[in-house]
């Protein structure tokens, strides 16, 4: 089975793929190594990359504490991700220490706990069926795979037993 290439269109000119881009920036936030390998598959050339890169920059196109601090929001929000596992993806996306940081200190930590509480409670009663040592493992994993410090995970762990 052959895996879809990436095709590159080598006839766009420079200000074809600057339409193009600016376009593709304010659809949504896009982290500057996204932007990179987006131009890169457009058929530019390092220097035309770094140039249009530049002037992204200079016109708010492109703003990578404005792209951690959104993506962290969303993927806390709406996917009920852990700092950990947000932290993770940003470095993937070669977002700076610096801008990580700042972005996770966004998410209020009373909300953080909450959903913490909230998932570990759902996921508790989910396995009311299971032995106690089971169910608190299977709870603590489940937990951290959503990407939240162990310590907070088995401290809400041992709160949602309680309540059962």
């Amino acid at each position: 089975m052959d895996l879809p290439i990436k095709r590159i269109n080598r006839h766009l000119s420079v200000e074809q793929a600057e339409q193009k881009i600016k376009h593709y920036c304010a659809y949504q936030e896009r982290s500057h190594f996204e932007v990179r390998e987006k131009l890169y598959t457009l058929g530019l050339h390092k220097m035309q990359v770094e140039t249009l890169l530049t002037k992204l920059i200079t016109e708010n196109y492109l703003d990578e504490e404005r792209f951690a601090a959104s993506f962290a929001r969303g993927k806390f929000n709406l996917k009920q991700w852990g700092r950990i596992k947000i932290k993770y993806a940003l470095k993937l996306k070669k977002v700076s220490d610096y801008n990580i940081k700042t972005a996770l200190k966004q998410i209020d930590e009373a909300d953080y706990l909450t959903v913490l509480q909230k998932l570990a409670t759902e996921k508790w009663a989910l396995l009311k069926g299971e032995h106690y040592i089971t169910r608190q493992a299977k709870t603590t994993a489940f937990l951290m795979q959503k990407g939240f410090e162990p310590q907070l995970a088995q401290q809400a762990v041992r709160e949602a037993a309680g309540k059962s």
